[in-house]
């Protein structure tokens, strides 16, 4: 079984935090192999806990979707302060941090740069660079493998909260080695601690790992649903549902005006053309109880993965893109923002990371093409994170 950077301190202890004064940021599957939280594991190595930091859908992952932010509040078993990372403000503020010896950052992800909660532990490190404050990261594994890099680059024009640094949108890292990578990239005056993971290879699902899987997020029930998030996750830029609202959010993709046959005929005829493979699109009919199109049935498809060792997640969503918009354009539209607190650009450019994607609708280029424009910044990528991978 996979040991966690939690797993790690609990069975052993952490001298760096035996007799300090911490905070911790972290969510509800912030949990050990055998299910402990990581603010019961802490004081146990001989550290006090000062206050808790929680990210997007709360400490105890209880918020919905997007731009629902929750206010911190005193935690009744403990008595101390929790500080909401995603209100008012998505960095912790300046009190918080004084006093404070050290920063444990123990927090999930799900390994595509939309995902929030490795934005909130970068914001967390600059605060701590700016407060003098050392940061200690508990490695977790990335649920969908360390080894496939796939997508664009972010570019600098697109910076948000859905991208603070330019990952490739599927990035094959863990969160620790994302922290390292962009602590040297930003040269960040902070000290950086990770604690590395044992008996966990790149090529491993989580599956694989032995852990169990709580929800990092309300929206991310299984590790089937990690594996298709890095692309799916662009359909929240669309007119098309992602199946928020649904029991299985971003396997189902659909919309009132989308005739499921059809539409997975023509879907599975491109991404045959494209070369795209290692997945099943099956019509299918939902209905969203919230979110996008909620109360009414959508036609669309259920995206089923048969081979992940071979599926590309954020081309197959890009072809889906594309074959709705090709088949349907009196009906397709791009939604508008705000998104993720970006009030001007597009929501699809900031989740692309750019606008190569809308420009690629509107000038019907073929999936197989788009796809093959990302291949110059894989390969840059995959350069620049080969230091500071920690594993294999």
């Amino acid at each position: 079984m996979t040991r966690t950077g939690l797993d790690i301190i609990a069975a052993a202890g952490c001298r760096m935090i035996a007799g300090a004064r911490v905070g911790l940021l972290a969510n509800q599957a912030s949990v050990s192999a055998s299910f402990e939280h990581a603010r019961e594991v802490i004081p146990r190595c001989g550290a006090e806990l000062a206050c808790l930091f929680g990210p997007q859908h709360g400490l105890d992952g209880s918020t919905q979707a997007n731009m629902i932010e929750w206010e911190g509040y005193t935690d009744p078993r403990l008595g101390i302060p929790v500080y909401s990372l995603y209100g008012g403000s998505r960095t912790p503020p300046p009190e918080a941090l004084d006093g404070l010896d050290a920063v444990v950052i123990d927090l999930p992800d799900v390994g595509a740069r939309p995902y929030t909660f490795v934005w909130t532990a970068l914001l967390m490190l600059r605060a701590c660079a700016g407060a003098g404050v050392p940061a200690i990261v508990l490695d977790r594994p990335n649920p969908i493998g360390g080894e496939a890099i796939e997508g664009p680059l972010l570019e600098n024009g697109y910076r948000s909260f859905v991208g603070l640094h330019p990952l490739a949108l599927r990035h094959g890292m863990t969160i620790g080695e994302i922290l390292a990578l962009i602590r040297a990239e930003e040269d960040l005056p902070v000290s950086l601690e990770v604690i590395a993971m044992q008996r966990w290879r790149r090529s491993m699902l989580f599956a694989e790992t032995g852990l169990p899987w709580v929800p990092p997020s309300p929206n991310m029930p299984t590790p089937e649903t990690a594996l298709l998030y890095p692309g799916m996750v662009l359909l929240e830029g669309t007119g098309i549902s992602e199946g928020r609202g649904t029991t299985r959010p971003f396997e189902f993709a659909g919309a009132p005006w989308i005739e499921p046959e059809r539409f997975a005929a023509a879907l599975s005829a491109a991404l045959s053309a494209a070369g795209i493979g290692g997945a099943f699109m099956r019509p299918a009919v939902f209905r969203p109880t919230f979110d996008k199109h909620a109360g009414l049935d959508c036609g669309g498809v259920q995206v089923h993965v048969t081979d992940p060792a071979v599926f590309r997640p954020v081309a197959c969503a890009a072809a889906l893109i594309m074959t709705a918009a090709e088949l349907y354009p009196r009906h397709f539209y791009w939604t508008q923002p705000p998104y993720e607190y970006e009030d001007e650009k597009a929501p699809i450019d900031i989740i692309y990371g750019g606008p190569g994607l809308r420009e690629a609708v509107a000038a019907r280029v073929p999936p197989a093409r788009l796809a093959a424009s990302w291949t110059e910044g894989e390969c840059a990528f995959e350069l620049r994170r080969r230091p500071f991978l920690l594993y294999d």
